[in-house]
């Protein structure tokens, strides 16, 4: 006979005590709970950062390392799931995540989040360098505890700072393979960290409604749409001259300066149309349409860069980075 679901997830039986519930989670499941778009976002720009580096990358220890980034970026993504699976049962986008849904338990996620999170530490602090380890765990720590559980529910700029946790993969790649990190993936994380106000702004003006039924104070929410609208040309203003910055460093070369500039200008024009178009379906489209194409966008920076290097192309625009490697040194650490 079946009994009661009790409220840690077992079930109670008549003069049987009580028995753990047998779980329904697939492994589907468990792999949606590392976000796995965001971590393939994560692997890709982290190799990018790994091959503008300026040191040589050992094939096994470079791709050990990116299984170790790999790892820690799924395992903030279920730390993340654990923390915010009151407010994703209150959104439509998010309700049917594992733990909303009920297929996997809270307690689940938490485990395999943390456990995963020590593991892919230690597992790159022993392939590479405790460096790299150190800035492993921070980024960790930063997505899921200050962005998640403190920035996403205090502040409307909870985007623009918690940015940053997706922006450090390439920094991180780089001090695995060189114990150090530099202007090159410096200069990535900062496209990366200017493209992603614009890039999310884009998606809460569309789901307004849902981001204040969970009472997250997104942008939209709090200063209103006109605003966020004005913040994203802004940001993409910025952005735009700062993807050129891989070509003026000698990070890119013409084939980068080119898809940068032409990819950048329309960028630019699909935030002029959302911060023109305030109404009606043609507001909500605009708002689309900046979404879809500021993931191009990225795409196309860091492919060009990885097709540059793998083709020995890149490095024609060292000319700025030779100046100024005479005022200011490349390597930070």
């Amino acid at each position: 006979m079946t009994g009661d679901r009790l409220t840690d997830g077992r079930t109670a039986d008549a003069g049987f005590g009580s028995r753990p519930a047998i779980s329904t989670a697939t492994v589907g499941d468990y792999i949606e709970l590392f976000k796995p778009r965001v971590m393939s976002l994560v692997i890709f720009t982290a190799l990018v950062g790994m091959v503008v580096s300026n040191g040589h990358v050992n094939p096994v220890i470079g791709f050990a390392a990116l299984v170790a980034i790999a790892i820690g970026a799924g395992a903030s993504g279920a730390l993340n799931m654990w923390w915010d699976a009151d407010i994703d049962a209150k959104m439509s986008r998010t309700q049917g995540r594992p733990i909303p849904a009920g297929r996997v338990a809270p307690d689940e996620a938490l485990a395999l989040g943390l456990s995963l999170s020590i593991g892919s530490v230690a597992f790159l602090g022993l392939i590479t360098n405790l460096f790299a380890a150190a800035f492993l765990a921070f980024t960790i720590f930063f997505y899921a505890v200050i962005y998640s559980m403190w920035l996403k529910r205090a502040t409307a700029q909870n985007i623009v700072i918690g940015g940053a946790a997706g922006a450090f993969p390439p920094m991180v790649a780089e001090a695995a393979v060189t114990g150090g990190v530099s202007a090159q993936t410096a200069v990535l994380f900062l496209i990366i960290f200017l493209w992603t106000p614009p890039h999310f702004w884009a998606l809460a003006l569309n789901k307004s409604d849902d981001y204040g039924r969970a009472g997250i104070p997104m942008l939209p929410n709090v200063a209103g749409p006109d605003a966020t609208r004005r913040q994203i040309l802004i940001y993409t203003l910025l952005l735009v001259p700062c993807g050129l910055l891989p070509f003026a460093l000698g990070v890119g070369g013409v084939a980068y300066a080119v898809v940068a500039a032409v990819s950048g200008a329309a960028m630019l024009a699909f935030a002029i149309q959302v911060f023109v178009r305030r109404t009606g379906e043609a507001a909500t489209r605009a708002a689309q349409h900046l979404f879809g194409f500021s993931i191009l966008y990225l795409l196309l920076l860091f492919a060009t860069l990885l097709a540059e290097r793998t083709l020995g192309l890149g490095g024609q625009g060292a000319a700025l980075a030779d100046m100024l490697g005479g005022v200011l040194p490349l390597r930070v650490l």
